[in-house]
């Protein structure tokens, strides 16, 4: 029987995937025993139903994302310091959002994780880097090539999923759940994700493909629950749960919109976001991948009438539990 253990998971930025990608992780973790307290500042989390999703294993500490530098370094302090922690994870960021962490890491004796994803090289040559990663006893690169994958203690697994396969819908159940019970038209799903602004963009985008496609398909906009919208949104999390009845998914490039379309075989059409620290569309591929929301008409055009799905990815959904177990097999050897 493996031992319980205390778990910190640093899930700092903005948007939805530090969180998503984080909660993954915990939720497999807690799953496994172990009591996992995960700290976000995403101005989507007062709105997400997280403690039923992950669990009473999963302790949330929601940040305002409206705190400063000051506020958030002080509050991550007083966090990482209550608790004699085994494990330390922080999603993407070596040295913090803030540049807080190197002190922190330095005085705690827990097992430091990083999980490191593909990183924009203007941010890795502006701050030092590689002294920050060579601080963590283990780095996980979930699925993607990463500046640093190449470390003596870096471990790759395939991209971490919040949910497992046998979790998701049926065809029948995930079209009931976004409205479109007893309608045999193909499906298209406009999630609203990434920045506010881009959120109701995308409704803008929605209702342009609903009046322009007519009788060829239903649309739907989703956005997270809790979010504040103007148009006709349906409040959905997690979309992964539902991608089985979609048709095509119309999204942005983010880490975990073009992991789950894979992931269920969903053609994606998708939006290159502009990030300080991502490289959206380093991520995507060709056919998936364009330029702007008139691209996005020509394209979702293009797919229907909709085709078979896309071949999933192998070995999609077990991401986050490889992870959780490089983890403990680190713990042990410490």
């Amino acid at each position: 029987m493996r031992a319980s253990s205390r778990w910190l998971v640093y899930a700092l930025g903005g948007g939805l995937g530090h969180l998503t990608r984080a909660a993954a992780l915990a939720r497999v973790a807690a799953r496994r025993g172990h009591l996992v307290s995960l700290v976000t500042n995403s101005p989507f989390a007062p709105g997400l139903p997280l403690e039923p999703l992950l669990g009473p294993g999963v302790t949330v500490h929601r940040l305002d994302a409206a705190w400063g530098k000051p506020a958030v370094v002080a509050e991550v302090t007083r966090l990482w310091t209550a608790a004699p922690w085994d494990v330390l994870v922080v999603d993407t960021f070596p040295r913090g959002l803030a540049g807080e962490l190197p002190p922190l890491l330095a005085s705690t004796r827990a097992l430091s994780v990083l999980v490191h994803r593909d990183l924009n090289p203007e941010y890795v040559a502006r701050f030092p880097l590689a002294q920050a990663v060579d601080a963590f006893a283990l780095l996980l690169v979930p699925g993607e090539p990463a500046p640093f994958a190449a470390h003596p203690r870096a471990v790759r697994t395939a991209p971490w999923l919040l949910l497992e396969r046998e979790a998701l819908l049926s065809r029948e159940a995930a079209r009931r759940e976004l409205g479109a019970e007893g309608d045999a038209r193909p499906l298209v799903v406009v999630a609203g994700c990434g920045r506010v602004e881009e959120v109701e963009e995308m409704g803008r985008i929605a209702a342009r493909l609903e009046a322009g496609l007519g009788a060829r398909a239903r649309v739907r906009w989703v956005v997270p629950p809790g979010f504040t919208s103007h148009g006709a949104a349906l409040p959905v999390w997690p979309l992964l749960a539902l991608l089985p009845g979609v048709d095509v998914l119309v999204g942005a490039g983010g880490y975990n919109t073009v992991r789950e379309a894979r992931a269920t075989g969903t053609p994606l059409v998708a939006l290159a976001r502009a990030r300080r620290y991502d490289r959206q569309a380093a991520r995507l591929r060709p056919e998936e991948r364009v330029a702007d929301a008139e691209a996005v008409w020509a394209r979702v055009q293009e797919l229907l009438p909709p085709r078979s799905r896309l071949p999933a990815e192998a070995d999609a959904f077990r991401g986050a539990h490889t992870a959780v177990e490089h983890i403990e097999r680190a713990l042990l050897s410490a």
